[in-house]
């Protein structure tokens, strides 16, 4: 849930997330034809905090994911197969969110998808269509992913959550295809902070 009181809000963290990871990634890249990526809407202080702790999350989801076989054949797939890039892209997406099951770990999974996407496109000369995942991955996030996130206590309580449950296993596509992904929470970066911060205020 956003929280008025402190001007947090989930919208504009996931945005700039989003953002942040395709960033973060398309920097791997010595490339010229990377494409400026700009938020619509700027984050707060507290926001900004919030979106570096979810980005670390996502980099350790990535580095589980880096030896994955199967995820870099599903990521090459955007290239091939029938269909537009859009169509091919939430193909990808059904897939980590399979059954349409929503988890704060395959959250971060879209999140590192996106970013791996992004490369890729640069990689292949397709420098405008780094745009187009962005546009996507936007879409998606809240159309489907925002009222979940608002749901389940807002970005802040994935911070919770992973505190609660240190190692917790996540599939990108499935327990029956791929292998598992460790995600750990995040010590030293001031999750326990941000959150003594949020309670300090009462909200």
């Amino acid at each position: 849930m956003a929280c008025e009181g402190n001007e947090i809000s989930d919208e504009r963290i996931g945005e700039a997330l989003i953002i942040q990871v395709m960033e973060g990634e398309l920097k791997k890249v010595p490339s010229e034809e990377v494409p400026p990526l700009t938020a619509h809407q700027e984050v707060n202080e507290l926001e900004e905090k919030i979106v570096v702790q979810v980005a670390q999350m996502v980099r350790i989801v990535g580095d589980k994911l880096e030896h994955d076989t199967e995820f870099h054949d599903a990521i090459d797939g955007m290239f091939l197969g029938p269909g537009s890039k859009s169509e091919r892209f939430m193909q990808l997406v059904n897939k980590v969110f399979e059954h349409g099951q929503i988890t704060w770990g395959r959250i971060a999974v879209l999140l590192y998808v996106a970013g791996r996407l992004a490369v890729k496109m640069v990689e292949a000369h397709l420098p405008q269509s780094v745009k187009d995942i962005l546009r996507w991955t936007l879409d998606y996030f809240r159309n489907t992913l925002l009222g979940w996130i608002r749901d389940h206590g807002g970005w802040i309580n994935s911070f919770s959550e992973l505190a609660r449950a240190p190692m917790r296993s996540v599939s990108w596509l499935s327990s029956h295809t791929c292998g598992f992904i460790v995600i750990t929470f995040i010590a030293g970066m001031g999750i326990g902070g941000i959150i003594s911060w949020k309670l300090a205020k009462g909200t």
